[in-house]
């Protein structure tokens, strides 16, 4: 996702020049921009001096792994191919800690989704896989960026490590950043009705990278296709939620994925469906209509909050991702959809997201996201300290 989003850049780049650089972790849902930002780093540092790893895609066994990312690195490899788990294991940790540049500076490795290396857990001598990593890179001079979509997991591993780490969350689209996604429109000859358009796109989408650039993607096609007036975003929204709609698609990914990486598949299932049904209930009030006891609901609203499917604020469970149970309140059905239901269950969603019409009078406000999330940084001073956790 090509976007200006210049104050995150600026932020990883001035962990990474610091003397000692710290390691930027950036964390945040599917599609909210990770995987663009290192490749943008990249093609920045230079291919020579940056690696970036697809780490999701690589992560097989310790040996296979060890083999993908020396193959294709940049940087000189001088040692043979261990046998055996973990030694293809430690030497991995060792080619991240030793690997330089043809000129011998310090490397810049990029780790796209570097909690899949929990995968390496299940053999033999690999139970703290993750913790090693994390050890190892904390004490090693080349610059690291390493990317999650699972921020609770993320938070949890990193609490109590070194302050070298610098979690950032990131950030929602702002109406600037929507609008340039958005290109001229049909609204462009008055600059308040673009900006409006920018306004209403990005509440809908919940500032969420992905579903801006679909919501665009929808409108230019419905503006090339005659729609009168370039088509509005709310039909925009139900035909991106239809059955084969790209919205649709994005959403049952993160449905299935997150739910697979989580215990529990059935009931989690189920709990979404009742808050699909109904958010901001209470733990009893869930358990009550799962028809399972408190304990065991707990257990899986933990599960639910460990992938980050569901948040809970003040004893609520609500979903994370507001577009996710509009998807669930319509596709966990026995049968697809209808118009009417798509009709019923945006025209829901979105009314109480219009933002007002704009003032031409007063200067415009970025709307402000249904669920801030805060940016969260490892922090210490003086050689000896422990690190905290800083809110921006």
């Amino acid at each position: 996702m090509l976007t200006p989003r210049t104050s995150l850049a600026r932020r990883v780049t001035a962990a990474l020049d610091a003397s000692p650089s710290r390691i930027p972790v950036l964390v945040g849902g599917c599609g909210s921009g990770r995987t663009t930002l290192l490749q943008q780093l990249r093609e920045r540092t230079g291919r020579t001096a940056a690696q970036l790893i697809d780490v999701e895609r690589t992560a097989t066994t310790p040996e296979r792994f060890l083999r993908a990312v020396t193959i294709s690195s940049p940087f000189p490899i001088a040692s043979a191919a261990p046998r055996g788990a973990r030694a293809a294991f430690e030497a991995t940790i060792e080619f991240f800690r030793q690997a330089r540049t043809p000129s011998s500076e310090p490397a810049l490795i990029l780790l796209d989704e570097f909690l899949e290396l929990r995968t390496f857990e299940s053999f033999p001598g690999l139970r703290r896989v993750l913790h090693e990593f994390i050890d190892a890179l904390a004490s090693a001079q080349n610059r690291f960026v390493l990317t999650s979509r699972y921020t609770a997991r993320a938070l949890r591993l990193l609490r109590d490590r070194t302050a070298r780490f610098e979690v950032i969350l990131m950030p929602a689209l702002t109406v600037e950043d929507t609008a340039d996604i958005l290109g001229p429109t049909d609204a462009s000859h008055d600059a308040s009705d673009a900006e409006y358009l920018a306004r209403t796109v990005v509440s809908l989408a919940d500032g969420r990278p992905s579903y801006v650039r679909a919501l665009a993607d929808e409108l230019q096609l419905m503006r090339e296709h005659g729609v009168a007036g370039g088509g509005d975003s709310i039909s925009a929204l139900a035909a991106l939620l239809a059955t084969d709609g790209r919205i649709a698609k994005q959403c049952f990914f993160t449905y299935e994925l997150r739910l697979h990486r989580a215990r529990g598949y059935g009931a989690l299932k189920a709990i979404l469906e009742i808050l699909g049904e109904e958010e901001g209930l209470t733990l009893t009030e869930i358990s009550q209509r799962l028809e399972r006891t408190p304990g065991s609901t707990k257990d899986y609203l933990s599960w639910l909050e460990d992938v980050d499917l569901v948040s809970s604020r003040n004893k609520r469970y609500s979903f994370t991702d507001p577009l996710l149970r509009v998807w669930v309140r319509l596709h966990c059905r026995p049968s697809a959809p209808t118009e009417d239901d798509l009709a019923r269950e945006v025209h829901r969603y979105a009314v109480p997201r219009l933002p007002p019409p704009a003032d031409p009078g007063s200067p415009s406000q970025p709307p402000t996201p249904a669920q801030p999330e805060p940016a969260f940084a490892m922090a210490g001073s003086g050689s000896g300290s422990t690190g905290i956790i800083e809110i921006d």
